[in-house]
């Protein structure tokens, strides 16, 4: 199988970015069923990059329905180190622009039906997720905002929300009081499975709307969201090229031994099927 250094998931039109060369589809099969499309191979500015489309081409998997397990593990599977996520979010905050890029290093959940954890069935392991996302992979994208000139705020906090519906205007202003900064629907899984995969992981927020809470601005609406993602999208395949070319080849991050000292259960006793399940992910530790 065809392998790539770095993952990006999101939209379906990032695979057609000027600039990508050699691109093939790519059908990955996981032990936790099929991931939400198939994956494109290219390479960017001299990197093998495979792309995701997150909710499938023509946009059919609700953020619920997204089988983030099988994306994750089929991003491992191709051999990928660093996921960069790009994604769309409401801002919870006067100075976060819609068409603003932002780069939050902390998540709060607040989803209640999705499974964001490859453990279980016999093998249990506590990852460590008080820094959420990799280090390295931030700095390269906020280097390259500032390199292109783009608005992009480094920092802050994104609510996980279930969706699919937009928020009410008392959860829009109770996320404010709470101190949260960006609010969306799909990267708190990511973070959390790919962190268990030891993958490197970042999310790129397009800034697209204020949510409701603002006095000034109507409530979001679907073809306002559309409208600055395809206005937005020029300028994230311009930071993914910056970014991918400028992440360093080897990886000095704990993202990589994430699992280290998380595996709780007596080797012994764990099932021959959990064993086999995640031999991708624990076959270095079992």
């Amino acid at each position: 199988m065809d392998k790539a250094q770095i993952g990006v998931i999101g939209g379906s039109g990032l695979y057609n970015m000027p600039g990508i060369e050699r691109v093939r589809e790519v059908r990955v099969a996981t032990p936790f069923g099929k991931p939400s499309d198939a994956y494109f191979l290219g390479t960017l500015e001299g990197r093998r990059v495979a792309f995701l489309s997150r909710h499938g081409r023509g946009h059919l998997i609700t953020p619920s329905e997204i089988n983030f397990r099988a994306n994750i593990y089929g991003f491992k599977k191709l051999g990928v180190e660093r996921i960069i996520s790009v994604s769309a979010v409401g801002s919870l905050r006067e100075d976060y622009h819609p068409m603003d890029m932002a780069l939050p290093t902390q998540f709060f959940d607040r989803t209640r039906q999705r499974v964001s954890t490859f453990f279980g069935s016999g093998l249990v392991a506590h990852i460590g997720f008080d820094t959420p996302v990799c280090p390295t992979v931030v700095d390269a994208l906020d280097k390259a905002c500032a390199a292109l000139g783009l608005p992009c705020h480094k920092g802050g906090t994104y609510v996980c929300m279930e969706g699919p519906a937009f928020s009410t205007q008392a959860e829009s202003n109770l996320y404010r009081s709470w101190g949260m900064d960006v609010i969306g629907m799909t990267s708190l899984q990511e973070a959390k499975l790919a962190r268990e995969a030891e993958v490197c992981y970042a999310t790129l927020a397009m800034v697209t709307d204020y949510d409701c809470w603002h006095p000034d601005h109507d409530a979001v609406t679907v073809k306002q969201i559309l409208d600055y993602l395809t206005r937005n999208a020029e300028n994230s395949q311009k930071i993914l090229r910056w970014a991918v070319q400028s992440l360093p080849v080897k990886r000095n991050c704990k993202c990589a031994s994430a699992l280290a000292h998380a595996i709780i259960t007596d080797r012994k006793k764990i099932p021959a099927a959990a064993k086999k399940r995640l031999k991708l992910i624990l076959g270095k530790y079992l």
